[in-house]
């Protein structure tokens, strides 16, 4: 009697535990910043959880400010951790134990400066050829949103005159605003150099060159980066069944770069456009929910979910 008393009570605390630890993991808060990107990625993941039963809150601010946020435990998931680009801003917060890395959600991206495809005719196929032009130039370097980790690397190659750059001045602006410029240069055939990145649609959209000799700045293989998962420190602790997808969570440069197309030019609401795609690739979001569960314990059916994706048009 005694033994089974024993047993009782364990499993009554036991399912106490889960309980509370269902009650701990009930929303999910990501940061976002203003790139189309990482809008994309996180519009999947979140899509996706609040199938599972989870709530999510999501949170724009610069990658500064979400890098403090999540340090401070006030944002869980970033999904937009651009390496070697945004290692100034997120290895030391690493380093002291304040935010984890979980994995590489995304390979083969790139992330540097970039001139349409007439000016790297012209001359302009290195960093240390920019400033042999100022006139050309307007000696402006367009970059995006203030605080961006890319913004911050002009700077300091302004700042130390790198590459003759000195005099030059950085536009800071977002990603539409310093797309709209690049488009209106380009159909004016005049010159501009910008921060450029891939998965994008501007590198189908424009005729772009990616420059070369920004190694020290940007990284090598013209700015080679690799995107990864960032979360707050314990919250793979505090939420397991969330970072077992998370850890599954993996895009693929075709699959970003059809996303966003929907999303810039087709005008296609980034929740809507996630919702559409997943609705058409099934079996990746079997792959995403691979040994995941619904918030409440219960078994997935991924097929199912991905059905439920499906866009209706409003009565």
């Amino acid at each position: 009697m005694r033994t089974i008393l024993i047993l009782a009570v364990f499993a009554t605390v036991m399912v106490g535990q889960a309980a509370h630890a269902a009650e701990q993991c009930h929303q999910v808060r990501f940061g976002i910043v203003d790139w189309t990107d990482v809008r994309a990625t996180t519009a999947v993941a979140s899509e996706l959880l609040q199938a599972l039963g989870y709530e999510v809150a999501i949170s724009d601010q610069s990658v500064v400010e979400t890098y403090d946020a999540m340090a401070k435990g006030d944002i869980d998931v970033f999904l937009g951790n651009w390496m070697p680009s945004m290692a100034p801003v997120a290895d030391p917060l690493i380093n002291d134990q304040k935010i984890e890395r979980l994995r590489a959600n995304l390979k083969g991206a790139k992330y540097t400066l970039a001139v349409p495809q007439y000016v790297y005719e012209a001359g302009v196929r290195r960093f240390s050829d920019i400033a042999r032009f100022p006139d050309k130039f307007e000696q402006r370097l367009y970059g995006l949103e203030n605080g961006n980790d890319g913004n911050q690397l002009i700077l300091d190659m302004i700042n130390a005159n790198a590459f003759g750059l000195g005099r030059f001045d950085l536009i800071e602006t977002s990603e539409r605003i310093m797309l709209a410029q690049v488009n209106g240069k380009i159909r004016d055939q005049k010159w501009i150099v910008f921060l450029a990145w891939a998965p994008h649609p501007m590198n189908e959209q424009f005729d772009i060159a990616y420059l070369e000799g920004g190694d020290d700045y940007f990284g090598p293989d013209k700015g080679g980066s690799t995107v990864y998962t960032n979360t707050r420190a314990g919250f793979a602790d505090d939420c397991e069944n969330v970072a077992t997808f998370l850890n599954n969570l993996e895009f693929s440069l075709a699959m970003e770069g059809q996303v966003m197309d929907m999303i810039l030019n087709q005008f296609v609401p980034q929740d809507r456009a996630a919702r559409h795609w997943m609705n058409q690739n099934p079996e990746a979001v079997e792959a995403w929910l691979q040994d995941v569960t619904h918030r409440d314990g219960s078994e997935v059916d991924a097929r199912a979910i991905a059905d439920s994706m499906k866009l209706t048009l409003p009565n």
